[in-house]
C-alpha cells in the first residue's frame, strides 16, 4: 500500500521546533475587546462578554435573516451589522434564484431493502441537488418541520455572515414549524453542499450537493458525474447520532442533544439505543491514525449502500468531470476509479494546476474536482473507509461487463495518490504575496478516552473571540498534540494552505502563489500545519473540526472582526 512519506518524520520536525511556540501570544491583540487584560496564552483570543439572547422564531412565520441579540457587541463587527451590509452590497445583485426546501423526517431508502428512518431535505438522500450560476442571488427559505431546532450552513461558500447558519453566533435556530429565508449573493464558482450545523444532525440525512457553475467555465467535458460519500447509522437497529455521542461521550454529551444550538448548555441523552457503535482497533496508515470513533454499519455514495450500488451511464471515450464531496460525520475516505487515472482540477470548490493521480483522500468536508476519460465496460468507483475495513461502491457504465461485488478493491487505490499539499493554484486565484499581518496558533487538544476535544482545552464558548481586522493577511498555526487526526474548517473564507509550521520544508512551498486553496484540511496527530487567508468577509466565524462528534464536545472557536 502506497504510505505517505513517514508523517511522523516529515512533519514531527516542525512540529518539536514550533512546539514552544504554542504557549506564546496568539495575537497582538489577544484581549477581551473590553479593554481586558491581554491573556499571552495561545488560546487567547477576544472573548466578547455579550450573551447571545437569540430572538425567537414564531411558528409558521418567516425569519428574514435575523441575527442573535447580543447586549454588549460594540468591540466586534455583528452578523447583521453595517459592515457586513456593505461587503454584500459591494458584491453586487444578480438574478435571483427562488428555492423552497423543507427539512422533515422521512423514511429513506439505501438500496438492497435497506430502508431506514431519519431526517433529510425533501425526503430525498442526498437532498436535491442546488446548482446555481456564480453571481446569482439565493433566496432559498427552508421551512423546518422536524421536531427539533436546526439551521443551515453553507460549506465552503463564503457568504455574508448572518446567513451562514451558525446557531446563536450568526442567526436564531429555527423552530420546529417556523421557517427561515435565507438570501445572499452567490460569490465565487465550484463544488460545494449544505447540511445543518446544530447538535449532530449532520450525521442524519440532512445534507445536499451545492454545485456553482462559472458562467466562462473553462473546462471541457462530456458528462458531470456529482459524487456524495457517507457513513451511515440513523435508523439501523435502533441507532441515532444522538446515541453514537452518548456512548462516545460516555454519557456526558456534547453541547446539546436532540438537535439543540451547539450554544446552548450541555444536556444529558437519553442513554445509548442500539448496539455499540464504537471503532475498535482502528488504524490507518495513510492517516497515521486511528481511522475514527464510530463503527458505522454502512458507507454511501449518493445514498446507496455498496450492496445495491448506485450507477452513472456514459460512453466509451467520454470526458466526466467528477464533483467529490465527503459528506460523513466521522471517515475519512480513499477514492479511486477502476482501470482510470484522474486528473485533479479544483480543490474545496478552487482550480489548481491540473495534476494526476491514482487515488484521493477526503477528509470530511473536503471536496475534489476531478476529470477521467472513459474506458470501455463496468468500472468501481470505490471509496475505502480509512481504519475501518469497509467501503462504498458505484459503477461507471459505459458498455457491457460484470458488475463488481461490494468488496472489490481496485487496485488504483494502493496507486500514487496526490494530496492536497502538494497541488498548486491555478494562477486565477493564486494568493498575493505578502507578509502576514496577525498570527493566531491553536493546539488541538483532547483524547479518545476523556473526549474532551477542544482548542487549547477550552470547550467551545459562542462569546469567545480570536480578533482579526478586515484587511489584514492572517496567518492560522495549528499544533495537533492528540492521537488523532483532525478535518480543520474555517468558515466565510478560503485559505492558502502553507504546509508544516517551522523551518523551510520541502512539503512547505516556497511563496504564497504556490499555495493551493482550502477551506478543510486535514491534520495528523503530532503534526502541525500553518494556513493564510485574508481578512475580507467582516462578521464572525466559525473554526472547528469537521468530524461531528468532536466539534459537538468542544472543538470549535470563533474568529471574530474588529470594529
Amino acid at each position: 500500500m502506497r504510505t505517505p512519506p513517514t508523517r511522523r518524520a516529515v512533519l514531527g520536525a516542525a512540529f518539536a521546533t514550533a512546539g514552544s511556540a504554542v504557549l506564546a501570544a496568539c495575537s497582538d491583540e489577544s484581549d477581551t475587546g473590553h479593554g481586558g487584560k491581554k491573556t499571552g496564552s495561545a488560546n487567547a483570543g477576544g472573548t466578547s462578554h455579550s450573551s447571545a439572547n437569540a430572538g425567537d422564531t414564531s411558528h409558521g412565520s418567516v425569519n428574514h435573516g435575523t441575527s442573535p441579540r447580543r447586549k454588549s457587541d460594540g468591540a466586534y463587527v455583528s452578523p447583521d451589522g453595517k459592515e457586513v451590509a456593505a461587503a454584500e452590497a459591494k458584491r453586487g445583485s444578480g438574478p435571483v434564484r427562488r428555492v423552497d426546501l423543507v427539512a422533515t423526517p422521512s423514511r429513506l431508502d439505501l438500496g438492497g431493502g435497506l430502508t431506514v428512518g431519519s431526517w433529510a431535505y425533501d425526503a430525498r438522500l442526498p437532498g436535491k441537488e442546488l446548482r446555481v450560476t456564480m453571481g446569482d442571488t439565493l433566496a432559498l427559505t427552508l421551512a423546518n418541520r422536524l421536531p427539533a431546532e436546526t439551521t443551515l450552513h453553507w460549506h465552503g461558500l463564503n457568504v455574508r455572515n448572518d446567513m451562514d447558519g451558525v446557531p446563536d453566533l450568526t442567526q436564531a435556530p429555527i423552530k420546529p414549524g417556523a421557517e427561515f429565508a435565507y438570501r445572499f449573493k452567490v460569490p465565487h464558482a465550484g463544488t460545494y453542499w449544505f447540511h445543518p450545523h446544530t447538535g449532530v444532525q449532520q450525521d442524519r440525512g440532512l445534507y445536499a450537493p451545492l454545485i456553482v457553475e462559472d458562467p466562462k467555465e473553462p473546462l471541457k467535458y462530456d458528462k458531470e458525474w456529482v459524487v456524495v460519500l457517507d457513513d451511515w447509522v440513523d435508523g439501523v437497529d435502533g441507532s441515532t447520532p444522538d446515541s453514537v455521542l452518548y456512548e462516545l461521550s460516555k454519557g456526558r454529551g456534547g453541547m446539546d442533544h436532540g438537535g439543540g444550538s451547539h450554544g446552548a448548555p450541555a444536556k444529558p441523552a437519553k442513554g445509548r439505543t442500539g448496539p455499540s457503535r464504537l471503532e475498535k482497533d482502528s488504524f490507518s496508515e495513510l492517516l497515521d491514525s486511528h481511522g475514527g470513533d464510530v463503527a458505522y454499519p454502512y458507507y454511501l455514495i449518493n445514498g446507496r449502500a455498496a450492496k445495491s450500488p448506485t450507477s452513472f451511464a456514459a460512453k466509451p471515450g467520454d470526458r466526466i468531470r467528477l464533483r467529490i464531496i465527503n459528506a460523513g460525520g466521522d471517515t475519512a475516505f480513499r477514492v479511486a476509479l477502476g482501470g482510470h487515472r484522474m486528473t485533479i482540477t479544483h480543490t474545496d470548490g478552487y482550480p489548481v494546476r491540473h495534476r494526476t493521480t491514482d487515488a484521493l483522500l477526503l477528509g470530511m468536508g473536503e471536496r475534489y474536482d476531478v476529470m477521467v476519460t472513459a474506458g470501455d465496460g463496468v468500472f468501481p468507483l470505490t471509496a475505502l473507509a480509512e481504519g475501518k475495513r469497509a467501503s462504498a461502491l458505484a459503477l461507471l457504465r459505459t458498455g457491457m461487463g460484470k458488475a463488481p461485488t461490494a468488496s472489490v478493491r481496485p487496485e488504483e487505490l494502493y496507486g500514487e495518490l496526490v494530496e492536497a499539499y502538494e497541488l498548486m493554484p491555478d494562477r486565477s486565484v493564486e494568493l498575493s504575496s505578502r507578509k502576514p499581518d496577525r498570527t493566531i496558533r491553536f493546539r488541538m487538544t483532547g483524547s479518545m478516552k476523556a473526549y474532551d476535544w477542544a482548542f487549547d482545552h477550552e470547550p467551545y464558548n459562542p462569546h469567545q473571540r480570536h480578533p482579526v481586522r478586515a484587511g489584514e493577511r492572517v496567518r492560522l498555526e495549528f499544533f495537533n498534540v492528540t492521537e488523532m487526526w483532525h478535518p480543520i474548517h474555517l468558515h466565510g473564507h478560503s485559505f492558502g494552505l502553507v504546509g508544516p509550521v517551522g523551518p523551510p520544508h520541502r512539503a512547505t512551498r516556497r511563496g504564497r502563489a504556490d499555495w493551493a486553496h482550502k477551506d478543510t484540511a486535514i491534520i495528523r496527530p503530532n503534526s502541525s500545519l500553518a494556513v493564510e487567508f485574508d481578512a475580507n468577509n467582516p462578521g464572525l466565524w466559525m473554526l472547528h473540526c469537521h468530524n461531528i462528534y468532536h466539534s459537538d464536545v468542544g472543538m470549535m472557536t470563533v474568529l471574530g472582526y474588529r470594529r
